[in-house]
C-alpha cells in the first residue's frame, strides 16, 4: 500500500452499549490493506461486538465505520457481504447434506434453473482456488470432510463472494497443527494478492507467527496498536490484563490413586449407522489428568457424554468398582459425585434466558446450600453466585444479569465455576478454556491442577495441544471413534501427538 493510500477499513470512535454494558468505547483503529491485523483481548473486551458491528450484525451508538476512506454504514449483513467484507465463523455456516459447490453458490443463483449457476460458479472457483492455494473437491458432500477442508470451504465461500476484507474469528479452535501451518499459508497469501485479514484469536503464539500488526483490546478500548515485530507475546499479555502475569509454580507430580470411573466396549453409532465411538475402554484414576486429543469429529464429543450418561452407549460403566445401570444413568452418576463441563456452552453448558445466578447452580439446585426442601434459598444462591464470579474473575459480576448478556468467555467461566466448586470425584472437561483469555485460561488450570491434587480424577477433552500438554499426565489421542495411542506425557510432544491425530502413526 503506497503512503497516501487510506486505509483498507477504519473504525473511527465506536460505541456500542447493551443495557448497563459498554461493550465499545470509543474504539478508533486503522487496518492496512494487504495486512494480517490480529485483534486480541480478554473475555468482553468488545472484540467480537466491533467485529458484529462491521459485519452488519449490530449499529453502533456512536461513531463510524471507514472502507478506503469513505464512510459506510453496514445495516445488515447481506449488505456487508456486498461491500466486501466477509467473514468465517468459529462455528462454520454450512450444510452438510450439499457438496462444495452447492454450499459456495447457494444464495447466489441467478436464474431459475441450477445448472448455468453452477456451472459458472464452478469455473469461477476453479481461478481462486489456483490463485490462493485452496484446493477442496467440489463435489464432495461438506458433511464427510474434515475440519480443516471445511474451514477452506467457508473462506472460498466469502472469496466467492467478493470479500476484499475477510475476518477470521478464532479459526484454529478445531484444527490440527499441519491444518493451522496450511491456513496460515492460505492468509499470507491472500494479504499477498492485497487481500485484507482481521484474526481475532486467544492464542498469542498465532498473532506472532502470522499478523503484521496487533490491537489490543481492553474494558472496551483500544489499549495498544503496535507492529508485530515490535513487541512480544509476554508484553501483549500484560496490555490484555493490564499487570504482568504472574509465574504459575510448576505442576506437582501426579499420584494416581484407585479407579474412578472405568469404561469398557464403549460404542454408538448415529442415525445412518456410522459409529462414532468404536469399543472404546478407558480408566479414570484419582490424582490423574488423563487427556484426550483429536481433530474434532472424531468421538471425543461422544465420549464426554457417554461418560455422563448423556447418551445411550452400549458397553459398561464402573464407579468405585460398582456398575452404573443404564436406566438413569445421568442423574445417578451426578449424585455419586461426577461434574462436567460440556464442550457446548449455549446448548448443554447453559439457560440463555436464566440469570446467572440460576445458570451458576444449574445441576446442583437440590443441594441444601442452594434448596430448603423444595424452596430455592434464592439470596444465598445469588450470594454464592457473587463469591464465584469474583473468584473467576467473571465481567459484570452481576448475578442478575441475563446469561446470553455475558460474553462467551465470561459464559464459559461460569460454568467453570460451578462444575469445580464442589470438589468432585470426577470431572469430566470438555474443551474447558475454548473462547477464554489468557489470564482466565490459567485460572481454570489452576483449578483442574487444585482437584487433581485433591484426588478428582480428571478427563480433559481439548483441541488445543499446548493445554493438553500442561495440564495432562497421561495422553490418548482418539481418530474415528477409537482411541489410537497412549503417551505419558514425559514422552509426548506436539509433532507425535498430531501424527497420532492426523492418522499418520501407529
Amino acid at each position: 500500500m503506497a503512503s497516501s493510500d487510506p486505509p483498507a477499513l477504519c473504525f473511527d470512535g465506536i460505541t456500542k452499549r447493551f443495557g448497563a454494558v459498554l461493550a465499545n468505547d470509543g474504539v478508533s483503529l486503522a487496518v492496512a490493506s494487504g495486512s494480517i491485523h490480529g485483534i486480541v483481548g480478554e473475555n468482553g473486551a468488545g472484540k467480537s461486538t466491533l467485529m458484529s458491528i462491521l459485519y452488519g450484525y449490530y449499529q453502533p451508538d456512536a461513531g463510524r465505520i471507514l472502507l478506503d476512506g469513505r464512510p459506510v454504514r453496514m445495516l445488515n449483513s447481506a449488505e456487508a457481504i456486498a461491500r466486501g467484507i466477509g467473514m468465517v465463523h468459529q462455528h462454520f455456516v454450512l450444510v452438510d447434506d450439499f457438496t462444495v459447490l452447492e454450499n459456495i453458490a447457494l444464495g447466489t443463483e441467478s436464474a431459475f434453473r441450477l445448472g448455468p449457476s453452477l456451472a459458472a460458479a464452478r469455473r469461477r472457483l476453479a481461478v481462486l482456488e489456483a490463485s490462493y492455494g485452496l484446493d477442496v473437491d467440489l463435489d464432495t458432500i461438506v458433511g464427510t470432510m474434515p475440519v480443516g477442508l471445511r474451514q477452506r470451504v467457508e473462506i472460498l465461500k466469502a472469496l466467492y463472494r467478493g470479500a476484499r476484507i475477510l475476518i477470521l474469528d478464532e479459526p484454529t479452535a478445531v484444527l490440527t497443527p499441519g491444518e493451522t501451518a496450511q491456513l496460515f499459508a492460505v492468509l499470507r497469501r491472500l494479504a499477498g494478492e492485497g487481500k485484507t485479514v482481521l484474526l481475532i484469536t486467544h492464542k498469542l503464539r498465532e498473532i506472532m507467527a502470522v499478523t503484521d500488526r496487533v490491537s489490543v483490546m481492553r474494558q472496551g478500548r483500544v489499549a495498544a496498536d503496535l507492529a508485530t515485530a515490535e513487541t512480544a507475546e509476554a508484553a501483549l499479555a500484560a496490555l490484555m490484563v493490564g499487570d504482568a502475569l504472574a509465574d504459575l509454580p510448576p505442576p506437582s507430580p501426579a499420584r494416581p490413586g484407585p479407579a474412578r470411573l472405568e469404561a469398557s466396549g464403549l460404542t454408538l453409532a448415529d442415525r445412518d449407522g456410522v459409529k462414532r465411538l468404536d469399543r472404546v475402554d478407558l480408566v479414570l484414576r484419582g490424582g490423574e489428568i488423563t487427556g484426550i486429543a483429536g481433530v474434532a469429529g472424531n468421538g471425543q464429543s461422544e465420549l464426554l457424554e457417554a461418560l455422563a450418561g448423556l447418551v445411550p452407549a452400549e458397553g459398561a460403566l464402573v464407579w468405585d468398582g460398582r456398575a452404573v445401570p443404564r436406566a438413569g444413568r445421568a442423574a445417578a452418576l451426578r449424585r455419586l459425585g461426577l461434574a462436567h463441563i460440556p464442550e457446548d456452552r449455549l446448548h448443554t453448558g447453559l439457560i440463555p434466558g436464566f440469570e446467572a445466578w440460576e445458570t451458576a447452580i444449574l445441576g446442583y439446585q437440590r443441594r441444601p446450600e442452594h434448596a430448603w426442601r423444595h424452596f430455592l434459598r434464592i439470596g444465598a444462591s445469588r450470594a454464592e453466585t457473587r463469591r464465584r464470579m469474583e473468584d473467576f474473575d467473571i465481567r459484570p459480576p452481576d448475578p442478575r444479569l441475563r446469561s446470553a448478556a455475558f460474553s462467551g468467555g465470561n459464559q464459559q467461566k461460569l460454568i467453570a465455576a460451578r462444575e469445580t466448586a464442589w470438589a468432585p470425584k470426577v470431572l469430566l472437561a470438555g474443551q474447558p478454556t475454548r473462547g477464554v483469555d489468557i489470564g482466565a485460561t490459567r485460572l481454570i488450570h489452576a483449578r483442574l491442577r487444585e482437584l487433581r491434587d485433591a484426588g478428582t480424577a480428571i478427563l480433559l477433552v481439548s483441541s488445543e495441544l499446548d493445554e493438553i500438554l500442561d495440564l495432562a499426565d497421561r495422553i490418548l489421542v482418539m481418530a474415528g471413534g477409537r482411541i489410537v495411542g497412549a503417551l505419558d506425557r514425559a514422552a509426548a510432544d506436539e509433532r507425535r501427538i498430531g501424527l497420532l491425530m492426523a492418522g499418520l502413526a501407529a
